[in-house]
């Protein structure tokens, strides 16, 4: 595996991503939702990793194209395009990201429903609501916009938010017997609900957790707790790997499905956790061995397969090996940013070889 042969897939894949599937739910990216967000923020990290302009101009497109509909309705679960306004705002010098940023982290600092933890409620744009749930999927939908506008900002208040957010989902969240996260808790009846370990639920907060660390460091101590948490989810992650490096639907039910959305989350948040300084260096092993596992799930047209439709917190563990396969955005915006950082981490690997 090198660097080269890890972005030709990494390409394949963003192609098939903006090749305009409009009619496809999974991979209608011009509306302003988490599903398209998703999308974009891997389009924006592949662009920025891998040195591909027009991936990051693609990105800018798009918010031109559909940035009106983002004040449509303004939900948590909808927050997830806006993480790429800090990176587009260091790109451009345009100050319209930076003030829509600003405005953006007032409303969930000052206006977003919680739960009487002070988490975030999870709030969607569908005709659906789930008063005092918290989500596993908030870390990533919202809490990584507000750590890297921090980062942008220097906002100290923001960073604390976001501090306190990734907390307060892991202390809800978390189990205590083998430190991976169960997909939600109900703070009205004090329960998570189905009590599932799902395996993408566990990918949302792998993959935000070092990227909020890494934005926010400089600016609010990372208090132990925040690292201890971390390192026992990832340990908890990559006991439950299976040979082939990938995981099963739910994490714990090896006869369930494999599901490649929630695996390319999990060990790109491997990778980052590594650059983030919170995991050790054995963790590369355990991401690298999922690229080769997942590499099967990429077609010769860059669709990822094997990915697991929405899901809500499903009323038994039964019912998440139900959830239908069909190609996502998000499917595929997770194994990009896996690819792109692999071929990153590659690249540097191979220039220091080189000298």
């Amino acid at each position: 595996m090198t660097a080269e042969s890890v972005k030709e897939q990494a390409d394949r894949v963003y192609r098939f991503m903006t090749a305009g599937r409009y009619r496809e739910w999974g991979m209608d990216i011009d509306h302003w939702d988490w599903v398209p967000g998703v999308g974009v923020i891997s389009i924006m990290e592949y662009g920025i990793l891998t040195r591909h302009e027009p991936a990051i101009a693609y990105v800018s497109d798009w918010v031109e194209r559909n940035g009106e509909k983002a004040a449509r309705k303004r939900v948590i679960n909808s927050m997830a395009p806006f993480a790429v306004f800090p990176d587009l705002y260091r790109h451009s010098g345009n100050r319209s990201y930076d003030e829509q940023s600003s405005a953006v982290a007032r409303w969930m600092l000052e206006e977003a429903p919680r739960t009487r933890e002070g988490a975030f409620e999870h709030t969607v744009t569908e005709p659906a609501s789930f008063p005092e749930q918290v989500w596993a999927d908030t870390a990533f939908m919202a809490v990584v916009f507000l750590a890297r506008f921090a980062g942008l900002s220097g906002d100290r208040k923001v960073a604390e938010e976001a501090l306190a957010q990734s907390l307060v989902h892991l202390r809800l969240l978390q189990d205590d017997d083998t430190g991976v996260l169960f997909h939600g808790w109900d703070c009205g009846s004090g329960n998570h609900m189905s009590a599932a370990r799902w395996t993408r639920a566990n990918a949302w907060v792998a993959l935000a957790i070092p990227e909020i660390a890494m934005n926010i460091g400089g600016l609010v101590e990372i208090p132990e707790e925040f690292r201890e948490r971390y390192g026992r989810l990832a340990a908890g992650l990559r006991s439950y790997q299976s040979a082939d490096g990938l995981w099963h639907t739910v994490l714990d039910r090896p006869g369930f499905y494999k599901e490649t959305s929630g695996s390319a989350g999990i060990a790109c948040g491997f990778l980052k956790g590594v650059r983030a300084g919170l995991l050790e260096a054995s963790y590369l092993q355990a991401g690298a061995r999922t690229v080769e596992g997942l590499l099967p799930f990429i077609t010769s047209e860059g669709e990822v397969t094997s990915v697991s439709g929405g899901t809500p917190v499903m009323p038994s563990i039964e019912a998440y090996n139900t959830i239908p396969l069909i190609p996502t955005l998000y499917g595929q915006g997770l194994t990009l940013m896996l690819l792109a950082e692999t071929a990153s981490l590659l690249s540097g690997k191979e220039r220091s070889e080189r000298k």
